[in-house]
């Protein structure tokens, strides 16, 4: 039985190294468990489709989707092949306009629900955006300590798209007021905006 050398043996400096070989463990298991989020987030999508009812979520879920299955592309092919991508990571543009309602209307308390059929767009969306997030994490933690320049830029330019995509999910949970957002009284909230102050002249040493 021939024995696989060990790769760890001895020093290597990536630029001796094939494009494709040119990623540490560490980075390899990030990637992986982002990818595997990916794949978790773009099933979820499949299984929410058919069961939205509302057009606006549809349209929004559609657009994530198709965004995703390219970011996803991309992913595969630096991780396989260390070198540019052949598509490379493309900007997501929401088009829900960024006025945000605050303040807290009267609600019932909730509950998790106890059937597939009591299932509405509060909770799809809901779902939805802990997806992304997932996937915004991932994304972030793997870019972190990537070794491969390519595959640490491919993460690097996602996380921005998947902060619109949880940002425009936001929006539209906020308009249908699944989501509320409370405010300090003026008194506490100009407290704490004025409890920092600039650094004089910060060139100067």
């Amino acid at each position: 039985m021939q024995q696989q050398q060990n790769p760890n043996s001895q020093m290597q400096n990536s630029s001796n190294l094939a494009a494709n070989k040119s990623h540490g463990a560490h980075e390899i298991m990030d990637v992986h468990e982002t990818l595997s989020t990916l794949t978790g987030t773009l099933e979820h999508y499949k299984m929410y489709q058919p069961n939205i009812q509302c057009e606006q979520l549809q349209s929004i879920l559609s657009r994530q989707t198709q965004y995703l299955n390219q970011l996803y592309n991309t992913m595969v092919n630096t991780y396989q092949s260390g070198t540019r991508p052949q598509q490379p990571t493309t900007t997501y543009n929401f088009e829900l306009s960024n006025d945000v309602t605050y303040g807290l209307s009267p609600s019932q308390p909730t509950q998790p629900q106890q059937s597939p059929q009591s299932l509405n767009e509060q909770n799809y969306s809901s779902y939805m955006m802990g997806h992304i997030k997932a996937c915004a994490t991932a994304c972030t933690t793997s870019a972190l300590e990537a070794t491969n320049p390519v595959m640490r830029r491919v993460l690097q330019d996602s996380v921005p798209n998947l902060c619109e995509m949880a940002y425009e999910l936001f929006l539209y949970q906020n308009d249908r007021s699944f989501y509320q957002v409370p405010q300090f009284d003026d008194q506490s909230m100009t407290q704490l905006l004025n409890s920092f102050t600039a650094i004089p002249n910060p060139q100067q040493h």
